[in-house]
């Protein structure tokens, strides 16, 4: 039976989502209102989770979902304040991160497209 290519192999697998993820948090740490989002004083745990996610979601190893059981992103942000703002601020920085990748431009709008939709999904408050 052939394999077929997924969204994670065409974009470049694992060192695209490392890179990616890593770049986006580079920009949380520097961002002191989005960085207060973030409970643990290490960021790595984070990205680790984050990476493993997308790469579960774009057709990777399912490593995310063997560690922690079914993603279900909204109940897991659900104990934060999750606002425009902030969701904006996310987008800012994660945008920012794809900017690096050097993607085809197909492949870039497919992932910010879904990049985009799931921050809107997260929103969970509209206070600030």
């Amino acid at each position: 039976m052939p394999r077929v290519t997924t969204f994670y192999d065409q974009v470049g697998g694992h060192e695209t989502f490392s890179r990616l993820v890593h770049e986006f948090y580079v920009g949380v740490a520097a961002d002191p209102e989005l960085r207060a989002l973030y409970p643990e004083e290490d960021l790595a745990p984070a990205e680790e989770r984050l990476r493993l996610f997308l790469e579960q979601y774009w057709g990777g190893p399912t490593t995310y979902s063997q560690e922690r059981g079914h993603p279900r992103l909204r109940m897991r942000h659900h104990p934060f304040k999750v606002t425009p703002a902030q969701r904006d601020r996310w987008l800012k920085h994660m945008m920012a991160a794809v900017d690096t990748l050097q993607l085809a431009p197909a492949d870039e709008l497919i992932l910010r497209d879904y990049l985009d939709r799931a921050a809107h999904s997260l929103v969970n408050s509209l206070e600030d």
